[in-house]
Formats: structure tokens, C-alpha cells, sequence
């Protein structure tokens, strides 16, 4: 596998993530236009070009500031914006729309075992290791985006089928915004970090065989 410390394998990683984040926020706002909200259209959305997705404080600075203190580092892409009450089919589509990014990353995973295979690439060469690495980050973001944590993408499939109290304690959590999520990546996810690890490695597994 491509050396964790190598600059080629930097390079590797930082395209995979850009490439991976930018087709997953882009998924959010064609599915949102498709189901009749155009708030991310307006806003510039509507394209996979990276700039259009990178936000200088979540993507840039906050994984540098976590690296500089020894944390594992941790980015979080421009969150695409669109209105909930304006897409067909009320919770579900809001739903929808919050499953859009996560399984199109699935979907990139998939591109990247396919090509693997057809192409009966071998491993330790580089192709067959930056493909590889491009397949575990994808479902690395699909099961991490899934854990239904708002403003994770998976708390909007929880909401469309949650109980009013729990909606409730939803939409307080997902008011605290960006400090919500520092202190779900501080205090609640290493508590996950075992169930991540397990769905990761299964999800590997079945891909990759």
C-alpha cells in the first residue's frame, strides 16, 4: 500500500478527498433540485467543482488545527444548503436528499473496485493502491456521514421516521451548528469508534472480497 508519509501518497489521499467530497455535496443539491427545491442552484451548488464545496474553516483548517494537537484529522466539507419544506414528499425527501451524498459515495467505491477488477490491476503498483485507497475512503465517508447525529446526513433519514420528542431533541442539537459537531467528534464518536470500525471493515470486505 502507498506509504502513509510519502508525498505521493499525500497527493493520492488529497485528490481522492476532493474528488469524494465534491461528488457527495454535489449529490445533495441534484437531488434537492430534482425534488423541487433550487436553493442550492441559486446559491452555486449545482456542480462538482471543488471550490464550489470547500469551506476554509471546516475543510482547511479545522484537520490542520487537529493534526497540530495529535488528533486523528477530521474535515467536514461546505454543507449544501436547501430548504426541507420545499421538496416533494415533506420528511422523505428531505430524507432523500440527506442519502443523495452518502450513496454516491457507495456508488464511487463501486466505480473504483470495477476498475480494479476489469482491469486486473496488481497490487503494490501504484494505480492498484491509489484505486484501493480511493475505495476505502469512499465507504469510510459513507459510514461515517450515516451515523444519525445531526447535521449528519444520516440524521435526516432518522428524522423523516422519529417520534415527535426525539425531532425535538434533533433540531436543538443541529441549532449548536459547527460547535454541535466538535463536540460529537470530542465526546460522542469515540464511543462509536468500535460500531464505525465494524461497518467499515464489513463494507470493505463485501467490496472488496
Amino acid at each position: 500500500m502507498i506509504s502513509d508519509i510519502s508525498l505521493i501518497g499525500i497527493a493520492i489521499f488529497l485528490v481522492s478527498l476532493v474528488i469524494s467530497l465534491s461528488f457527495h455535496e454535489s449529490m445533495h443539491a441534484f437531488m434537492a433540485f430534482w425534488l423541487g427545491d433550487d436553493t442550492a442552484n441559486e446559491q452555486g451548488r449545482l456542480t462538482i467543482n471543488p471550490l464550489k464545496h470547500i469551506d476554509p474553516f471546516t475543510t482547511v483548517l479545522l484537520p490542520m488545527v487537529l493534526l497540530l494537537f495529535g488528533y486523528p484529522p477530521f474535515l467536514i466539507a461546505k454543507p449544501v444548503p436547501f430548504n426541507p419544506y420545499r421538496v416533494r414528499w415533506g420528511d422523505f425527501g428531505a430524507a432523500l436528499v440527506g442519502l443523495a451524498g452518502p450513496l454516491s459515495n457507495l456508488l464511487l467505491a463501486f466505480v473504483g473496485v470495477s476498475l480494479l477488477r476489469v482491469f486486473g490491476l496488481v497490487d503494490g503498483t501504484l494505480v492498484y493502491d491509489s484505486l484501493y485507497l480511493f475505495v476505502q475512503l469512499n465507504i469510510a465517508i459513507f459510514v461515517f456521514n450515516m451515523i444519525p447525529f445531526p447535521p449528519l446526513d444520516g440524521s435526516r433519514v432518522l428524522y423523516a421516521v422519529a417520534p415527535d420528542p426525539l425531532r425535538a431533541v434533533m433540531k436543538q442539537i443541529e441549532s449548536f451548528g459547527i460547535m454541535g459537531i466538535v463536540l460529537f467528534m470530542f465526546l460522542l464518536f469515540p464511543l462509536l469508534i468500535p460500531i464505525v470500525s465494524y461497518v467499515n471493515t464489513f463494507l470493505l470486505q463485501i467490496f472488496l472480497g
